[in-house]
């Protein structure tokens, strides 16, 4: 039982730092990049974006950092409590990031991407607006909360490996 406890640690603990890494990598060059872009562009870019993330490989790292975060809590419960506490502290910061993109983040990436392309669109410019600064604002706090989920599984990591 601790090998497949210690294994489901690591795994979360990868798929969190890939999620973590990958929302940092928006905030810091993607959409600082596409702030410099005219407003067709910005459009254009963020629809194109936004359909091609979906795909298995992103939903594998974002849905299989909750499922193997939940399964983690199950097989640390009855663990010391300092090693439990940041492997559920892990998991409810994931699932704070993890709230923050389904109920944020992919509504307005669905709204958008319902304006058509952008030659057809009418106010480009007030699409823009009504789109990035949110979507901006919301995308840096589930990385914060995303990284903060991987900085609890690595503290996780250190007390599980140290006992």
């Amino acid at each position: 039982m601790e090998v497949v406890r210690a294994a489901s640690l690591i795994v979360t603990t990868l798929l969190l730092g890939l999620v973590s890494g990958f929302f940092y990598t928006y905030s810091i060059s993607v959409m600082v990049s596409l702030r410099g872009t005219d407003d067709r562009t910005f459009v254009d870019v963020m629809q194109k974006i936004n359909r091609d993330v979906q795909n298995p490989r992103f939903f594998m790292t974002f849905i299989g950092s909750a499922l193997f975060g939940i399964l983690t809590v199950i097989l640390f419960i009855g663990q010391p409590f300092g090693v439990f506490l940041p492997v559920l502290a892990s998991l409810v910061l994931y699932l704070i990031c993890f709230g923050i993109t389904v109920r944020g983040n992919v509504p307005m990436n669905v709204r958008l991407d319902r304006y058509g392309p952008p030659d057809k669109i009418a106010d480009l410019a007030g699409v823009r607006k009504e789109f990035e600064d949110r979507w901006v604002r919301l995308n840096g706090i589930r990385a914060w909360f995303a990284t903060l989920g991987f900085g609890a599984a690595i503290w996780a990591l250190i007390a599980t490996f140290s006992q």
